[in-house]
């Protein structure tokens, strides 16, 4: 063959192979999927199927999602929740020093 025809062949086919990735009726990805060259479809587990939520639909592009019906905290909500949270973390650290307090005391069994 001719090395030039070597270098122009893939060059003439790269405009009609690129296409393959496009979902909308491409005559050389339908011809490689009839002929078989194509990865078979694999279903999903039954556990990802049982998983799944029924009526999940995925938004399309450029679509806003619906409002979320939970609003932020007010200012006053939040100092309460921190207050509660600081106080659990009081609680948690004093049963931490008890704790080390009683694993120090005890001594090991020989």
């Amino acid at each position: 063959m001719c090395p030039r025809l070597l270098i122009l062949l893939p060059l003439a086919l790269a405009p009609a192979l690129s296409a393959c990735v496009l979902d909308g009726g491409n005559p050389v990805r339908d011809a490689a999927k009839a002929a078989g060259f194509t990865p078979k479809p694999v279903q999903a587990p039954d556990f990802v199927v049982q998983s799944r939520r029924e009526g999940t639909d995925y938004l399309p592009v450029g679509v806003s999602a619906p409002p979320r019906p939970i609003r932020a905290k007010s200012p006053a909500g939040a100092k309460d929740l921190e207050a509660e949270l600081d106080a659990s973390r009081r609680r948690n650290e004093a049963r931490g020093k008890d704790a080390a307090k009683a694993g120090a005391a005890a001594k090991p069994a020989p």
